[in-house]
């Protein structure tokens, strides 16, 4: 974690030292990954490995965390209902604890004058000239009730995020992705195999393309099935590209950026013979672990996708590019904040140039599915429309839609390609914006 996320709090926070309560270490912590996105542009990810999360108790871990994320999703609802009693701007680390009570208080129904007083504790660390100030700002927005953060919009994309989406799918739209954004995701699973009762006994909605989902899982490891390696957490939307790719039994198939992992568990389950590369040892550990837990087997090979060299061409390929993944926000509330359109063109290049490499690495007949996680049309459909037009020998596999039962017809982005995008399903929780495209090479 940056040296602002940590400073003055370590061991207090982290380790809960001193006998501290866990609430009030818990929204220290959260604190510390609030700012750390905010004020240093660090995903929450990233902090959440830090020996300064890592190392605090289970339970103050887990509602930091998550204290941490509903702020994240609720912060322009916390700063329309604090505005009215806020004479000036706070300085950040003041701004966000008021955002945190704010949270608590009025998006989560937690008691007034226990938030009330976690915060002013907090705010004698951070400013203690403040601390006043928290405390009457706190108690007139508990006393004016939840009217202003019941009327403010949900919490807005960043103008360079939103200017493109609006331009892209139209502003209506990019506002009822905004309003999906602000709920905590349900839990999506990919079965090992189709047979059998998991729905009912996980107690999940069986969606209609094949995925389970689970509203309020509780502990992933306690779950049936987990130990067993019977699923793996896939969002529903992810798990939409192994399935147009559709290996046959035997084929020789690659995974290309494989971590962390989902889809090679799918084509290895589907019997394929798969191998699984990344350019990350660290981020392929998970996909190890799942390997081992659920029985499957695959080759991983930690490897430049642009250097790297097979000894034979292959049958099949996933290209799961790296993208702005602005798809994902859903789960991770923290991008919109810490990302910026800066990488946007580098990681097109990238995109494209890995494109390149697997039509090389491509038999001839072979099939290739392209996708990204991103909502961006530059990260799919001009990335696919680019890449037909230079490689002649690749046309459209018309018939891989086909091999997704259940899916929508406005999902459809082409004769072999789909788009998914967060405000779909939003009934049920939503769903992971992907650019999905299925080709065959001469």
């Amino acid at each position: 974690m940056g040296e602002r996320a940590q400073s003055g709090n370590k061991g207090t926070a982290g380790g809960n030292s001193g006998g501290e309560a866990p609430g009030l270490a818990a929204r220290q912590l959260a604190l510390d990954l609030l700012m750390g996105a905010w004020e240093d542009g660090m995903m929450l990810s990233e902090m959440e490995s830090h020996p300064h999360f890592a190392d605090a108790p289970p339970e103050v871990r887990a509602r930091a965390g998550r204290l941490a994320r509903t702020t994240l999703r609720h912060a322009g609802r916390a700063d329309a209902a604090l505005k009215p009693f806020l004479q000036r701007a706070p300085k950040p680390p003041i701004r966000a604890l008021l955002r945190l009570a704010a949270v608590e208080m009025l998006g989560e129904g937690a008691a007034a004058h226990g938030v009330v007083n976690a915060a002013v504790t907090l705010a004698r660390r951070q400013q203690p000239g403040a601390a006043a100030m928290v405390n009457a700002v706190l108690r007139r927005l508990a006393d004016a009730g939840p009217e202003g953060w019941l009327a403010a919009h949900p919490q807005r994309l960043p103008g360079w995020l939103r200017g493109r989406l609006g331009a892209a799918w139209g502003n209506a739209r990019v506002a009822r992705m905004e309003a999906v954004f602000e709920a905590a995701p349900p839990l999506d699973l990919t079965m090992r195999a189709t047979d059998g009762d998991w729905a009912e006994r996980l107690g999940a909605e069986a969606l209609p393309t094949g995925s389970l989902r689970l509203a309020a899982p509780g502990q992933i490891s306690t779950l049936p099935g987990y130990a067993e390696g019977a699923w793996w957490v896939q969002d529903a939307a992810a798990a939409l590209p192994a399935r147009l790719l559709a290996p046959q039994p035997g084929q020789r198939v690659l995974d290309l950026c494989a971590a962390p992992g989902g889809k090679t568990l799918q084509l290895a389950a589907a019997g394929a013979a798969v191998t699984a590369l990344d350019i990350s040892e660290a981020r392929l550990v998970r996909l190890r672990e799942n390997l081992a837990r659920t029985g499957l087997s695959a080759e991983v090979v930690v490897a430049d996708a642009l250097d790297w060299h097979p000894e034979a061409p292959f049958d099949a390929i996933l290209l799961d590019a790296p993208c702005s993944a602005t798809g994902t926000i859903r789960r991770h509330p923290d991008l919109p904040f810490v990302k910026d359109s800066a990488s946007i063109k580098p990681l097109v290049a990238l995109q494209a140039a890995l494109i390149d490499r697997a039509v090389e690495m491509l038999a001839p007949g072979g099939r290739l599915v392209f996708c990204t996680c991103s909502l961006l049309p530059d990260e799919g459909e001009a990335q696919l429309s680019a890449a037909l037009g230079r490689h002649p020998e690749l046309t459209p596999d018309e018939g891989a839609l086909a091999a997704v039962s259940g899916m929508p017809r406005d999902w459809h982005a082409g004769p072999a390609a789909l788009r998914t995008t967060p405000e779909m399903w939003a009934d049920r929780g939503g769903l992971d914006g992907f650019f999905v495209a299925a080709l065959r090479k001469a």
